[in-house]
């Protein structure tokens, strides 16, 4: 009797290894292979010159490395052919800050196409931002600080705006400040002449400020596509929205808004995706 239930365990763990191998290597594979997503956003606003105009949209990479040197996330990058690169926040994880990975990537990208940033979260927990700051600027990156900038191509232009994370000033309700924040941010920086506006901000739940906003293209991040996704359901988790998010990946629009989420590049407190692997956004315009 004794060998027969000794039989069945070692019967047992041995199915139960079988399965387990190759689920460990799909999660493996499924977190560090990079979805390319292509998204055309059309608008009768986008002038002509800017038809087929290409952004690429690195987002919460979070130290994390792909290859030797990036290699592997720069030469996906290269093959986008982007006219712009956005990285919409998190570049850094405030709880393993590693300056170093963070400028390798840094340093390969500023070579493919002009890059522009704005802070994440996480930036604003971490001590090093203003000594990351300086390093970003020195490579050539335009740092938005709540700031809008005219992006031209051939004889024409659009706006480009950039936010702080809400983290570098809020207090008290997070949630209702956030809002009130973004919403005079945005304000104060959409003066003048009515151009296509593209603003780039970690946070996608605040999608109604930009829409009451007439921002007409957000790019964010933050979400981490929900960190694991369910069949039919969708992301199961993200920061600042809790449970079931309700932005965690892909467009959403509102009125004249649209806005493109991320599932982002890398990890935080979470060390694994299920079913969700690392996000490359490429972004036409037309």
């Amino acid at each position: 009797m004794a060998s027969t239930k000794g039989k069945k365990r070692r019967f047992a763990l041995i199915v139960f290894l079988i399965l387990l191998i190759p689920c460990l290597i799909w999660i493996h594979w499924a977190n560090t292979s990079i979805q390319v997503t292509e998204i055309n956003i059309n608008s009768e606003k986008i002038p002509e010159a800017f038809h087929g105009f290409r952004i690429v949209q690195v987002s919460d990479l979070h130290n994390t490395e792909f290859a030797e040197s990036q290699s592997t996330l720069l030469s996906f990058i290269k093959n986008a052919v982007p006219d712009l690169i956005a990285v919409t926040g998190d570049l850094i994880d405030s709880r393993f800050t590693d300056m170093e990975i963070a400028m390798e990537f840094i340093h390969g990208v500023t070579d493919i196409a002009p890059v522009y940033y704005v802070t994440g979260n996480h930036e604003a927990r971490t001590d090093e931002y203003s000594k990351l700051a300086e390093q970003l600027e020195q490579a050539g990156v335009v740092i938005l600080n709540d700031e809008s900038i005219e992006i031209e191509h051939g004889s024409e232009a659009i706006r480009l705006m950039g936010v702080n994370d809400p983290d570098f000033t809020a207090q008290g309700d997070a949630d209702a400040e956030d809002a009130y924040v973004m919403d005079a941010k945005l304000k104060a920086m959409l003066t003048g002449e009515s151009t296509y506006t593209v603003l780039l901000s970690h946070r996608p739940e605040l999608f109604d400020v930009y829409a009451d906003n007439n921002i007409d293209l957000v790019l964010s991040g933050h979400a981490h596509g929900g960190q694991f996704r369910l069949p039919f359901v969708g992301g199961l988790v993200a920061p600042d929205q809790g449970f079931f998010p309700q932005y965690s990946e892909g467009v959403y629009e509102k009125s004249r808004t649209k806005m493109v989420v991320s599932r982002g590049l890398g990890n935080s407190i979470f060390p694994i995706r299920i079913n969700n692997p690392p996000e490359l956004v490429v972004i036409t315009l037309t």
